[in-house]
């Protein structure tokens, strides 16, 4: 099978189209015949091997534990393995897995729900990591309430999309979304209540305080983010791209944890999962059209290095696709 490998740590480049084996799927796992999958930050960060830390979080130290990237993956259900109960083959899902930039892939079935029936194989694969992360981000470490007013710092990117949809959703009853100005109508169509245009405008002067403020793959100090908390309000950081190559951002995720107990304001950070049950609550939203996925371009298989230079840049406007 076709497939996106790599052998050494690298930029985008250092990803190249092979031809390798097919997997056989395991106890628990289904074998996918991928239809599209996605680009997220992680791709580039596995790519690269930065910050280093994840390299000895079990990725590989020197070369990549797995050689084909790709984690976001909508498809069709071609084999079952060994107690496997919730799939059969032709079944359409989407999820996660190891090694979606190919033409197969393996993957746990707790990992893994129906595709919503409403989606094409292209709209759900871009929902997995985002739409999970998102959701875990504003119910679960936010704790939103109804009637809470949401700050979205980021309401323009992959997560972004989804927080605002999300929130209005859960029941904020004011949804702000940060974003630059060539995406404030995309982030006014998705619900918000207000978009704020950051390179005119500072959503941290502390102007106006929120209840709950997510902050997504953003580098703002800490005492900045919390001048616009309310004094009983949670912030929730989401990835980051600052803090060098050997931590990335989790520096700055750190402060905030070691700060929170001193204050009466919740400091968090996300480490989002993806399950079978979230999933499925991600699905029956698209098919309510409560939410529906954002996507700026879409690569053939080929040009996932391409992608992944698209994503690095800046200038998407919600997710990328990839067509296998």
């Amino acid at each position: 099978m076709k497939a996106i490998v790599h052998e050494a740590y690298g930029p985008p480049e250092v990803l190249r189209l092979e031809e390798i084996a097919q997997p056989e799927p395991g106890s628990g796992e289904v074998l996918i015949q991928v239809q599209s999958a996605s680009v997220d930050p992680g791709v580039w960060h596995l790519t690269t091997g930065r910050p280093y830390l994840i390299r000895a979080m079990g990725f590989g130290l020197r070369t990549p534990r797995t050689c084909v990237r790709g984690m976001d993956v909508a498809g069709r259900v071609k084999a079952v393995g060994p107690d496997v109960t919730r799939f059969q083959p032709d079944d359409e899902v989407y999820g996660t897995c190891n090694g979606s930039f190919a033409e197969y892939a393996c993957a746990k079935q707790d990992s893994l729900a129906r595709k919503p029936g409403n989606a094409g194989f292209e709209q759900a694969a871009v929902v997995p990591v985002s739409g999970c992360a998102a959701l875990q981000a504003l119910r679960d470490v936010g704790r939103l309430r109804s009637g809470q007013s949401v700050l979205v710092i980021g309401a323009g990117g992959g997560v972004g999309t989804f927080a605002v949809q999300l929130a209005k959703a859960l029941g904020a009853a004011h949804v702000t979304g940060v974003c630059s100005g060539v995406r404030a109508d995309l982030v006014r169509s998705l619900g918000a209540d207000k978009v704020i245009d950051y390179t005119r405008e500072d959503p941290t002067d502390g102007t106006h305080r929120y209840d709950l403020i997510l902050d997504i793959a953003g580098n703002r100090p800490l005492t900045r983010l919390r001048r616009a908390l309310s004094p009983r309000g949670t912030l929730v950081i989401v990835g980051g791209e600052d803090g060098g190559r050997w931590f990335g951002g989790t520096g700055r995720l750190l402060r905030a944890l070691l700060l929170s107990p001193f204050t009466g304001q919740r400091l968090r950070g996300l480490f989002s999962t993806q399950s079978h049950d979230d999933l499925r609550l991600l699905a029956e939203l698209i098919e309510a059209g409560a939410m529906t996925p954002v996507i700026d371009r879409t690569y053939p298989l080929a040009d996932v290095p391409e992608a992944v230079g698209y994503l690095r840049s800046g200038h998407a406007r919600g997710k990328i696709a990839v067509r296998v």
